[in-house]
């Protein structure tokens, strides 16, 4: 069991011819090294584990300080991101309104067209059936017309006259 100061501070020597015997003072003494040599081999071992645990401690909060920088980017990018992302989609959506009034405007100038067309085609249906009717009556009064019955007589007349010369 290792000395402890107590225990070499209250050591007595016993006194001899000429003082302390010598061989219990050696004795001591050697003792007294092999513990102080225990002693500091311990002192050195738990120095060394003591700048194994400080370079350890060094080396985690070097890798918290590269996490803490890590997060800190990954959040900033992540907002970036973010507001790129919400900068194309208002880009987007305005360019959809703006396709979408495009198409619009074009719906409505070719409803407009198309309306006149069917306008002009309403007018000239108009006018095809006026000049029909007029073409119909006027065909009608020929039918009418007493020429049809000197037409007739003239074929009779002609018809006669060709019988008798072929006799």
């Amino acid at each position: 069991m290792p000395l402890t100061p107590i225990d070499i501070h209250n050591k007595e020597f016993n006194k001899g011819f000429r003082g302390y015997d010598e061989d219990e003072v050696n004795e001591f003494l050697d003792q007294i090294i092999k513990d102080y040599e225990i002693i500091l081999r311990e002192k050195r071992e738990l120095e060394d584990k003591l700048n194994e645990v400080h370079d350890r401690l060094g080396h985690f909060t070097s890798i918290e300080g590269t996490l803490n920088k890590s997060i800190i980017v990954a959040q900033e990018a992540a907002e970036e991101l973010k507001r790129n992302a919400q900068k194309e989609a208002k880009l987007i959506i305005k360019e959809a309104e703006k396709n979408a009034d495009r198409i619009v405007n074009d719906s409505l100038t070719k409803a407009r067209k198309i309306a006149m067309d069917i306008e002009e085609l309403k007018k000239q249906s108009k006018v095809f059936r006026t000049r029909f009717k007029m073409l119909v009556a006027a065909q009608l009064d020929l039918l009418d017309n007493d020429d049809w019955d000197h037409l007739m007589e003239y074929q009779t007349d002609a018809a006669e006259l060709t019988k008798e010369e072929e006799m």
